[in-house]
């Protein structure tokens, strides 16, 4: 294993944040798997995970057995890890400016579509090699203004060239769950069934350019904007929710770095190691038909069901108390489905989404993610 240490741009003089990254395997060595953990920084599971993967990828290479190459960085936002207000850690949104730590990143394929299209030819491997290589130059050409936005710029430029991208995250209460591009949903398919995953989402854009489409789907868009050349979807990624954010235990942690080696060896990262652990739990279904339960005005919150049950249209799924007048709004699905998160507060304010359920009868357009 090689530790690599990147420093980030400092805020003010006096301070430094940096990001550790681990390397299993041979440095350039196809396929090249990125994984990282808690982009948002109060979304510890994942940094468990991270522990625990860090411990099998270190067995492996100490066995031989990782084929290809694994960037593993374990824990992604040292700038959120810092961030506490009045008690309470905030790791999800910049403090500087309220920006969240996993939107925003860079549309690479209008970055690079007019610089490559010269360069492209009709063998599928050579245009794979020069994309790579343009959206690489593309990402080093940013300039950081602050360091956020060198956060990012890091992060980006150890994935963007990858063959797989598994960006670990948690949501709040919740069932194992991942979110994927709808072209790759067979792949998506594999990673939920080694991880045990009870829903997985798929849609082509989900709004607001999270980090795994930045390094997903250009290639999906550049073969919409270059229809001439042969151009593969030479990127899998995926933003895996790992249960909920109190769902931290070496049983399960241990659970899932499995479940993540057990894909790895599917994709043909590392050799001896089984490459199913579970049978899949569920179908890949549309991101458009995610159904979010939103509260209508404030109160309190009283669920009727929990994280992992399935859903009929017109269930109760929970009520609103009206703390002012004692009246009781209940909240009913319109869709068939699994639930599969919901909020961990208990007070509701107007507009707040209090759970999700994965469906079929919906197709919501715009921003299908939660903010």
């Amino acid at each position: 294993m090689q530790i690599q240490t990147i420093e980030l741009l400092s805020g003010s003089p006096g301070t430094q944040q940096s990001l550790q990254v681990l390397r299993f395997g041979t440095p350039g060595a196809r396929p090249k798997v990125y994984i990282q953990s808690a982009l948002h920084a109060d979304e510890v599971p994942a940094i468990l995970v991270a522990h625990h993967l860090a411990q099998l990828l270190e067995q492996a290479q100490a066995d031989g057995t990782v084929c290809g190459e694994v960037v593993l960085v374990p824990f992604a936002n040292p700038i959120g890890l810092g961030q506490h207000l009045f008690g309470q850690h905030q790791g999800r949104f910049d403090l500087r400016d309220g920006g969240n730590f996993n939107r925003g990143y860079p549309e690479l394929a209008a970055k690079v579509v007019d610089s490559v299209r010269p360069l492209l030819t009709q063998d599928v491997d050579s245009n794979t090699r020069c994309i790579r290589a343009a959206m690489l130059q593309a990402v080093e050409s940013q300039t950081s203004a602050n360091p956020t936005q060198d956060l990012k710029k890091q992060l980006l430029k150890l994935a963007v060239d990858a063959d797989v991208v598994l960006d670990l995250h948690c949501d709040t209460d919740a069932v194992m769950h991942l979110y994927a591009l709808t072209p790759q949903s067979a792949t998506a398919e594999q990673l939920g069934a080694a991880l045990g995953a009870r829903a997985v989402l798929l849609a082509t854009e989900s709004g607001d350019s999270p980090f795994d489409e930045a390094c997903t789907r250009p290639w999906f868009d550049l073969q919409k904007l270059l229809p001439e050349f042969p151009i593969a979807l030479a990127c899998f990624g995926a933003t895996v929710e790992l249960r909920g954010e109190t769902d931290t235990n070496h049983a399960l942690a241990e659970q899932d770095a499995q479940g993540v080696c057990a894909f790895l060896a599917q994709q043909g990262v590392i050799s001896g190691v089984p490459d199913s652990l579970r049978i899949a739990q569920c179908v890949p279904t549309p991101l458009s038909g995610s159904e979010p339960i939103t509260a209508p005005h404030a109160g309190v919150v009283v669920f009727h069901r929990n994280p992992g049950e399935r859903v009929v249209g017109g269930d109760v799924i929970a009520d609103v108390v009206d703390a002012l007048t004692g009246n009781v709004t209940q909240l009913r699905c319109k869709s068939d489905g699994l639930l599969y998160a919901r909020c961990g507060s208990r007070w509701a304010v107007p507009g707040k989404r209090l759970a999700k359920i994965a469906g079929t009868s919906l197709a919501r357009t715009g921003k299908l993610l939660s903010p």
